[in-house]
């Protein structure tokens, strides 16, 4: 398979993420980190290939894991071809739905859920957070955008709350502790933004300093640096 994503290491084993386009199959994928043997391959989405932005792959959200279950994230389409908003050049692309699943170190699926809508010209990429007993996606897309908390154990949605515009970015949000309070802040949707992690009430806004945004941000104890 093929896939953009980082891998994630938890003692002995590697997860990564692939799409094999031959078989339309999006998979998590574990080794044996001391052999590069694969232990299992598990297909979490099977659906026909989404649209994309020739740099981007279909398996570009990297996992995540706090030691007894991995979160993966996936892009699941609906079949229709729709205008793509936010280009430069008309054309038509395949929106969609994020699908974000867990499965136990062994690969035994817990859930999977879908939490919303995805559209976006250049195609899909969220990388999940985990903060507490939650499990937190970027849903900043080409559509109604937004943000979810996800329970670790059984997927209900927790929290959700929109942002203000319809702009993809593909940010993965990061948390720290900062001015006596836990804060989870992201670059996207025409600002800079904190929030809490725990209920999704958000901090603080800044707009800009550009529409769209795909690298993380970094905190050095000081500030935060942002680039678009």
């Amino acid at each position: 398979g093929n896939g953009h994503a980082s891998p994630v290491v938890w003692g002995d084993q590697i997860f990564l993420t692939a799409c094999l386009p031959e078989r339309e199959e999006r998979v998590l994928l574990c080794l044996d980190r001391r052999t590069g043997r694969g232990q299992w391959r598990r297909v979490v989405v099977k659906s026909p290939l989404e649209t994309l932005h020739r740099l981007n792959s279909r398996a570009s959200g990297t996992p995540v894991t706090d030691g007894k279950r991995i979160f993966v994230t996936f892009m699941k389409i609906d079949g229709r071809k729709i205008p793509a908003p936010n280009v430069g050049s008309e054309r038509l692309i395949t929106p969609g739905t994020i699908v974000v699943a867990a499965y136990d170190l062994a690969g035994n699926k817990k859930w999977a859920v879908e939490v919303g809508d995805f559209i976006s010209a250049h195609g899909y990429n969220v990388s999940p957070v985990l903060y507490k007993n939650l499990v937190i996606i970027n849903g900043d897309h080409d559509g109604k955008s937004y943000l979810a908390a996800l329970d670790r154990d059984t997927g209900k949605v927790c929290w959700r709350v929109d942002r203000k515009h319809g702009i993809r970015s593909y940010v993965t949000p990061i948390i720290r502790k900062i001015a006596g309070r836990t804060q989870m802040v992201l670059s996207g949707s025409k600002a800079v933004t904190s929030y809490d992690p725990a209920t999704g009430k958000q901090h603080w806004t800044l707009d800009g300093p550009t529409e769209q945004f795909v690298a993380s941000m970094v905190f050095n104890g000081q500030h935060f640096f942002v680039t678009g």
